[in-house]
């Protein structure tokens, strides 16, 4: 027999308003000034200014209100008392500031730039048809990674031409010959070997740089050096010479033109920028692409005339609700705008606080551990309003732009007892790395020697993590002549 049970349990829901508070704390910079346009476009009741002296005076008793009960902004930010006791300026940037932000690149596309080489090439209709559609599958590095036959494929689908992959190659080695040297290619090796045919003095060097490169690619990759001299019959010196002249070749030629893939590349627009003023921190929000909201007083006149008109046929009604919403929505808009700043000051002046010592002297070693909880806990919001507000976002200091996340890491305790910041350890890894001796480079069982002697005691696997983390290859593949 089947059975009813009555079950209560308490749900928390995220009402519309929280939901795009929420968004509205994760957008960076330059994606809030188009949140804001697309929002001025759309609600007639939203205008840019300031609001007027008077118009608190205009109020009337049908004036619509926002829904506190259904969103309150208390759950996003605490009191003012809470906030540490920095100079909170919301846009008082001077004119003579030196933070400019930097005008987007108008120049030509990478697909353009190639697509335009084409011109000055006698091929055919055909054969232009052809390369064209091939340099739209060349990526931002400059390489073709997609097999022909998958591109013969693609042509008979997609634009119903027939095209054989011996077509295909012979049109893709004129695209080879195009600038930059190497683009077009199938892979690295391709690229290297295209680069050095291109090389107008084919000196011994360049000849034996092609040769080790198309037939011991896998030897030099690994850095075998030993294999190859025997192969080869040759000395140190001379295999040096050889390598001096590989290491000089771009492997990413698509990235020689400054763009990638037809998209101009787009400045870093700090959300915040920090100044050292006499010793002390200032703060401020970089507003200045972003306009002041206010109600548009006429459409709140609207408002007024249709509350005070004697007519209330169905339409007038409808009328009254729509600009009701209208209001509503242009008054949460710019509260949601407003809690938003000070939800970022807020979070912001909590990370200067807990990094004070780094941002007073730019000295990254005073970096201290750092996670959400800390800067959670100094401002009273959750974890992942923190999370929210650092993702994504940057920072101007006098030492230069810093994304926020830079400044989150893991703590890590010596031998004393002192905790330190797992970044302050990659740090002192980098520095071992970059002064070791190329051609006897550093194990990590080696690092993890030096990193205890200093006091940081760290496991070989927890070293050859930061290394991966920092991107730093194997010893036997740093290994240089």
């Amino acid at each position: 027999m089947l059975k009813q049970n009555l079950q209560q349990k308490l749900l928390q829901k995220l009402s519309p308003q929280q939901i795009q508070m929420i968004k509205l704390l994760e957008l960076p910079i330059l994606e809030l000034e188009q949140r804001v346009k697309k929002e001025l476009e759309e609600n007639p009741a939203l205008d840019e200014g300031h609001e007027e002296e008077d118009y608190e005076d205009n109020t009337v008793e049908n004036e619509p209100k926002t829904n506190d009960d259904e969103f309150s902004f208390e759950d996003y930010i605490g009191d003012d008392d809470e906030i540490p006791t920095y100079k909170l300026v919301a846009n008082n940037i001077s004119k003579d500031a030196e933070y400019k932000d930097i005008p987007y690149s108008a120049s030509k596309s990478f697909h353009e730039n190639l697509t335009e080489q084409l011109t000055l090439k006698d091929v055919s209709e055909r054969e232009k048809f052809i390369a064209v559609f091939l340099i739209g599958n060349i990526d931002e590095d400059g390489y073709l990674r997609r097999d022909l036959d998958a591109i013969v494929d693609d042509i008979a689908f997609s634009q119903n031409v027939i095209v054989s992959e011996e077509e295909l190659q012979d049109v893709l080695n004129i695209i080879q010959d195009l600038d930059p040297a190497g683009v077009g290619a199938r892979n690295l090796q391709e690229s290297l070997v295209l680069q050095l045919e291109r090389k107008e003095n084919q000196t011994e060097e360049v000849l034996l740089a092609k040769k080790i490169l198309i037939e011991y690619f896998e030897e030099f990759t690994k850095k075998h050096y030993s294999k190859i001299m025997s192969k080869l019959n040759i000395d140190e010196n001379t295999l040096k010479s050889a390598i001096d002249v590989i290491v000089k070749l771009n492997p990413k030629p698509g990235s020689s033109h400054g763009e990638s893939q037809g998209r101009s590349p787009l400045a870093i627009i700090p959300d915040f920028i920090l100044n050292v003023v006499d010793g002390e921190i200032e703060i401020s929000l970089n507003l200045r692409n972003s306009p002041e909201l206010k109600v548009n007083k006429n459409f709140f006149n609207m408002l007024q005339e249709y509350s005070q008109s004697k007519k209330n046929g169905r339409s007038d009604k409808e009328t009254l609700a729509f600009i009701k919403q209208k209001l509503d929505s242009a008054r949460w808009f710019i509260d949601a705008i407003s809690q938003r700043q000070n939800t970022l000051l807020l979070t912001m002046n909590a990370i200067a606080e807990l990094q004070r010592d780094f941002f007073l002297t730019g000295d990254e070693t005073n970096l201290k551990p750092m996670i959400l909880k800390n800067v959670a806990e100094m401002t009273g919001l959750d974890i992942s309003t923190v999370s929210r507000v650092a993702n994504s976002k940057y920072v101007a200091t006098p030492y230069g732009n810093y994304e926020l996340k830079y400044f989150f890491s893991e703590a890590m305790q010596t031998d004393s007892g002192e905790e330190v910041s797992t970044r302050e350890i990659k740090q002192i890894l980098r520095d071992c790395i970059d002064n070791e001796d190329k051609s006897k480079p550093l194990t990590d069982d080696k690092l993890a020697e030096i990193l205890k002697s200093k006091g940081y005691q760290i496991a070989r696997r927890t070293i050859a993590k930061y290394r991966e983390q920092l991107d730093i290859p194997v010893a036997r593949l740093r290994k240089e002549l």
